[in-house]
């Protein structure tokens, strides 16, 4: 299942956000989108969880739920 992960703070990697959801089961991938120009995030990541129990789970835990500074969403990918 392809979560999306919003409201992530700029400084946030995709190293903390891959340990963040594996603490809910196993992560495929993570992409942290950047900004072409700054190379900066853009605040939102993709997360790929193959077990969808896991993601469902990872997805209940985490959506509005304090990571750094911010509060953030997390939801099904549109495919």
């Amino acid at each position: 299942m392809k979560l999306l992960v919003r409201n992530l703070s700029r400084s946030t990697t995709e190293q903390e956000i891959r340990v963040l959801f594996s603490e809910h089961g196993s992560v495929a991938a993570c992409n942290l989108v950047l900004d072409q120009e700054t190379g900066y995030s853009k605040g939102f990541a993709f997360v790929e969880m193959p077990n969808d129990d896991e993601a469902k789970v990872a997805l209940n835990s985490l959506n509005l739920s304090s990571f750094g500074q911010n509060t953030i969403r997390v939801k099904v990918a549109n495919a």
